[in-house]
């Protein structure tokens, strides 16, 4: 079974490479290795799997419709995972047109494709961040979210748009993930993790927005690969009982659906602080400040439907994940 992952020298789409080589897939990888951080660690997170006999990687970018439509028409993938996106939150207010490019024209590529190229199923990243306003907790998928408060979270709203619009006209199975504050070994140097710990351990300010009452529900790499795994092997069907007179958006007549997958159990930002000082050893010198454009506040993810149809929950605590990523984090950067 040959599978593509887009963004595979990604935080996620590395992992995700290494646990489907694992299971026996061939894997192709596409990733244009942009400077939106430090290279380096895109091609440190490639180098644990590119020499695999059963991988193959472009350094591509999915905006390219020749390419990616030529590389479909040649390999003929049963599964695609999208992961490829311009990320952050706040970068998405400074520069939006690598976010209108890569989030939308390129998604666009890769639905194409797979339309065209009758792909058994495409599972592609969405995130947390389109429940923008919403307040009511744990966040539902089967509620709307149509207030986002980011061009990023509008892209991936937009996303689950595209899909649905492919999955009802061409029976396109897709499946969207919205992901929880994924957290571990080689995640970016822009999110918050590395952030602090580069600065405690450098003994400089952490800046804590929103007075550290920010709760999020964390969410260990490991447990986001497994949720995306059982996912991409079990496409979504038609549903004569869906409901047009009383919709429901996590599903649709069409072979569509939308799951979050997170912890299930959010914890306070000092809280998730005070974790990291305890693994480092060493105790953090916080500047706090006002809630920053574009952020949500709290974050907690509703897993009933990840749970009933792929019984399966996150299950990896706070502590252990944390101290899996300090190990990683000196021996990456400190040796």
């Amino acid at each position: 079974m040959k599978v593509l992952v887009t963004g595979s020298a990604g935080f996620i789409g590395s992992a995700l490479c290494i646990s489907l080589l694992k299971r026996g897939y061939e894997v192709f990888g596409i990733d244009n290795h942009n400077d939106y951080y430090d290279p380096k660690l895109k091609e440190a997170r490639i180098d644990r799997h590119i020499k695999h006999k059963k991988y193959s990687h472009y350094k591509k970018d999915i905006q390219d419709r020749d390419f990616i439509d030529h590389l479909f028409k040649q390999e003929k993938f049963d599964f695609v995972v999208n992961l490829a996106a311009q990320a952050g939150v706040r970068y998405s207010i400074e520069n939006p047109f690598a976010y209108i490019d890569t989030n939308l024209l390129g998604f666009g590529n890769i639905l194409e494709a797979s339309r065209k190229y009758k792909i058994k199923h495409l599972v592609y990243a969405s995130s947390s961040s389109v429940y923008g306003l919403n307040t009511k907790q744990p966040f539902s998928t089967k509620d709307s979210v149509n207030h986002p408060v980011s061009l990023y979270a509008s892209t991936k709203k937009a996303n689950e748009l595209m899909a649905h619009s492919y999955s009802h006209l061409f029976d396109l199975p897709t499946t969207g993930l919205r992901f929880f504050t994924v957290y571990g070994p080689y995640d970016r140097p822009d999110m918050a993790l590395q952030k602090f710990t580069n600065s405690i351990i450098n003994n400089e300010k952490i800046k804590v927005f929103n007075y550290g009452k920010h709760r999020r529900d964390f969410t260990y790499i490991d447990d986001i690969i497994e949720g995306i795994c059982r996912v991409l092997i079990k496409p979504p069907e038609s549903n004569s009982s869906w409901n047009s007179e009383n919709p429901d958006p996590s599903f649709s007549s069409g072979p569509y659906r939308i799951l979050n997958i997170g912890n299930n159990n959010p914890i306070e930002l000092l809280d998730y602080i005070k974790t990291l000082e305890k693994n480092l050893g060493m105790v953090a010198n916080i500047e706090m400040l006002p809630l920053q454009p574009g952020d949500v506040e709290n974050t907690y993810a509703d897993i009933d439907d990840l749970i009933n149809c792929f019984d399966y929950k996150p299950k990896t605590d706070l502590n252990k994940g944390m101290k899996e990523f300090v190990n990683w984090y000196k021996s990456f950067y400190l040796n």
